[in-house]
């Protein structure tokens, strides 16, 4: 049987290897070898030669920075008074990585911890979560100042508090409360809405870090908020901070700041205010909201500011739910018309029509611009009529008879003054212009976040909002729209209500001291006044008290007026507060109108469907301490005329006697 029969294929023959073969063999071998000489390399390049360097990044990649607050610097009075300080605190805070898990434990835990703070439960959880989305890695601040009896509770029992500590931190503390509060303004932690919305305000600070959110605190936030020091934590895979030993880069507290503000005089005009408002109360009158403002006329340095209702900055310090800061914007019980608004500063955020107190200045544009002879008798009668048949009163319907503009601006007559805007109108913008020259209707420059813009209407004004008026109505109810009471063309009846600082003026205490300031200049240097750029700032002051920046502040422009006209507006305001029939006159018996004179103004406005807001404004001279005091109350009637001679008696040392007046403005 042959072998194919057998099942097996025979032996093939032998073919000898060819050349290509052999070279392709070659090439693949070669090829390989490069390949593993390769890898070999950078094997020992990476763990020999820079393994030590892989090393460390790794290690940097499993740590986390977690800022430390520096200390603020402290804000000090123009006396060197701390008005605004930091303290030191034991905090209980919460370490999340250290607590037990999420059950029956944990829930334990927060009924205790709850109990002895005072909190629920639940509040706990919320200022957890909250400061968690601030800053995941570092331990949460429930409370920023529990007292000795809960850290000596905490410390007895620590094995019942898992993921509890007590941890001393740096915290805000207002020694004077509610003073001046909207001038200092608060600090709260960071959100990463505000670095997105401020980004230049905020450049390298990390959401979570506690900065300045209002008033000075807001303004000079730079300099008071100091370099932050840096804690490393380590963190494993899943983000959870393990127990090392990491170095720390210690804080350093930032600069102090000196403000123009004087201790004694806010303290007076704040309570100075309150009695204001209580006389406001005796005659019938809401009187639930106002403002004052006292500044040195010659430079802009605010002696004092204040604004009510207020609140109490400390009780922003600690930990609060989207309620609790609720529950402090919007007092339970406060007024709702006008809106209470705690954290509104009246004295540059107001929005208010001026009453008589703008008066002096459609005297001084009428008399600039030549359309006004200041000893023809003007006003004769109770009331103006314009051609169009509308009637324009005095106060009370009282009949002045004919007045020079002197006599004019002592008894307050309306009727002068509406024949004054009367003949204003038609000659361009005579009352607007000077206004605006004066300071009325433009930024101010104060060194205070958010200060309102008055508005001084035009007849081009008039128009822009009646088009906005007619735009919104088309797509909304009226009543929503608010940009005009009504769509109509500018009248001779505006000016005439502009003239008495009425109709659609508003503005603030803050830019009608700017306009008076620029009068009281002008008038104490022969008709070249300034317009200043009103402050508070001073000086920044390192930890020890050495100056590190003086602040300046030059004035916004120069003011030349004609120092007749001038002259003759102040004598119309000083026989105002000095002269039998002066609006003003009883509240200043006794004054020593010699030694200080006073240049004062009157004012109520008509707010409908308000009561009245009452106005004052007067400048007491002297050599060296000038002072140019502005009060408005809020549904007032009057009493804002006491309210100035208070602070004035306080500024130059004279008995302090509360004088309320007869009227605001007759």
């Amino acid at each position: 049987m042959s072998a194919i029969e057998r099942g097996h294929r025979p032996p093939e023959p032998r073919v000898p290897a060819s050349s290509q073969l052999g070279l392709r063999v070659a090439l693949l071998g070669g090829f390989a070898l490069i390949m593993f000489g390769t890898i070999f390399f950078r094997l020992w390049y990476l763990q020999i030669l820079t393994g030590e360097q892989y090393v460390q990044q790794a290690a940097q990649n499993a740590q986390r920075e977690v800022p430390i607050a520096p200390p603020r610097g402290e804000i000090v009075g123009r006396d060197g008074e701390t008005l605004v300080t930091s303290k030191v605190t034991n905090a209980v805070q919460i370490v999340p990585s250290e607590l037990p898990p999420a059950g029956p434990r944990r829930r334990a835990l927060y009924r205790r911890l709850g109990h002895l703070l005072g909190m629920t439960p639940r509040h706990i959880r919320e200022i957890q979560a909250r400061g968690l989305l601030q800053e995941p890695f570092a331990p949460v601040t429930i409370e920023t100042d529990a007292g000795r009896g809960v850290m000596t509770a905490l410390g007895e029992r620590q094995r019942e508090y898992p993921g509890v500590q007590q941890e001393p931190i740096t915290i805000r503390e207002y020694p004077y409360g509610e003073m001046a509060a909207q001038v200092f303004g608060f600090v709260r932690p960071l959100t990463e809405e505000q670095v997105k919305r401020e980004p230049s305000a905020f450049k390298g600070v990390l959401p979570g870090m506690v900065v300045g959110q209002a008033g000075v605190e807001y303004s000079y936030d730079r300099y008071l908020r100091g370099t932050p020091g840096i804690r490393h934590v380590e963190v494993n895979a899943e983000g959870q901070v393990q127990s090392a030993k990491l170095p720390v880069t210690p804080p350093k507290p930032g600069y102090n700041l000196r403000l123009s503000l004087d201790l004694g005089l806010q303290k007076e005009g704040e309570i100075a205010l309150r009695k204001g408002m209580e006389l406001a109360h005796g005659l019938g009158n809401p009187g639930n909201g106002g403002a004052f403002l006292a500044m040195n006329p010659l430079n802009g340095e605010v002696l004092a500011m204040g604004s009510y209702p207020t609140f109490n900055p400390n009780q922003l310090i600690k930990p609060l739910t989207e309620q609790e800061l609720k529950a402090i914007e919007e007092p339970e019980g406060a007024p709702t018309t006008p809106p209470a608004a705690p954290f509104e500063n009246r004295a540059i955020q107001g929005a208010y029509p001026t009453g008589s107190t703008f008066k002096p200045i459609t005297a001084i544009a009428s008399l600039e611009a030549g359309l006004l002879d200041p000893y023809a008798g003007l006003g004769a009668g109770s009331f103006i009529e314009t051609e169009g048949g509308e009637k324009f009163y005095n106060a009370g319907h009282t009949d002045y008879g004919a007045r020079d503009l002197v006599e004019a601006l002592k008894v307050s007559s309306d009727t002068y003054f509406f024949t004054v805007g009367e003949m204003d109108n038609g000659h361009g913008n005579v009352i607007q212009n000077m206004a605006n020259r004066l300071g009325i209707g433009e930024q101010s420059g104060i060194d205070l976040p958010e200060q309102t813009t008055g508005v001084v209407p035009t007849p081009r004004w008039r128009e822009r909002r009646n088009h906005e008026q007619a735009v919104c109505e088309r797509h909304h109810p009226k009543s929503e729209c608010g940009y005009v009471a009504e769509i109509r063309p500018w009248s001779e009846g505006d000016d005439m209500d502009l003239a008495v600082g009425q109709g659609d003026l508003e503005t603030n205490p803050l830019e009608m001291a700017v306009a008076y300031s620029t009068l009281v200049d002008a008038y104490r240097d022969n008709g070249n006044g300034v317009v200043v750029t009103p402050h508070l700032g001073v000086a920044i002051e390192s930890p020890g008290g050495g100056i590190v920046q003086a602040l300046s502040f030059p004035p916004k422009r120069h003011v030349h007026l004609d120092p007749t006209n001038v002259g003759l507006v102040m004598e119309g305001i000083h026989d105002a507060a000095s002269e039998p029939e002066g609006t003003s006159a009883d509240v200043w018996a006794g004054w020593n109108q010699a030694q200080h004179p006073v240049y004062g103004k009157t004012g109520t406005a008509e707010r409908p469907p308000l009561t009245e807001q009452a106005w004052y404004m007067c400048y007491v001279a002297d050599p060296t301490r000038p002072i140019v005091i502005a009060v408005t109350v809020e549904q007032g009637g009057f009493g804002d005329q006491a309210v100035a001679r208070l602070i004035a008696s306080k500024w130059f040392s004279q008995p302090l006697k509360l004088v309320a007046g007869k009227s605001a403005d007759m």
